[in-house]
């Protein structure tokens, strides 16, 4: 090994290796391998957790709303490692939703409501009024 250095915030090890044998140089990248992580549906399905699926339920939301692309990704990393500390390997959808609810509230509530609007599938307009009450004061 030649050279070693963190990459990505941290989460991966950047490392320039040469052969012993033939002298050529090559880079390696090693990554922790995260725990797998199952959602359970509403229905009682579990699917495996992919954080993807948060940021495109995120950018749907934003769409046409001044959050920049980063900031979306913020938000899905820290959700995702907010669910990793929490649960062991296990976690409803529910509390996934309620995260993004809950980081989207804080960064825009246009987004916030497009999302609680699918998330929370209100019935009645009743129901969507009680949701947007809080934000009202």
């Amino acid at each position: 090994m030649i050279d070693s250095r963190s990459a990505d915030e941290g989460s991966v090890v950047r490392r320039r290796r040469q052969c012993l044998a033939c002298k050529k140089r090559f880079t390696t990248y090693e990554k922790v391998e995260a725990p797998m992580l199952y959602v359970i549906k509403k229905d009682g399905r579990r699917e495996l957790f992919d954080r993807d699926k948060i940021k495109q339920g995120l950018t749907v939301a934003c769409k046409k709303r001044p959050v920049p692309v980063q900031k979306i990704e913020e938000i899905v990393s820290k959700i995702e490692q907010e669910l990793y500390d929490k649960y062991d390997r296990e976690v409803k959808a529910n509390a996934i939703g309620d995260l993004v609810m809950r980081e989207l509230r804080r960064v825009d509530h246009v987004a916030y409501v497009r999302f609680a609007s699918v998330y929370r599938a209100f019935k009645d307009v009743t129901e969507f009024i009680k949701e947007l009450k809080p934000m009202l004061k």
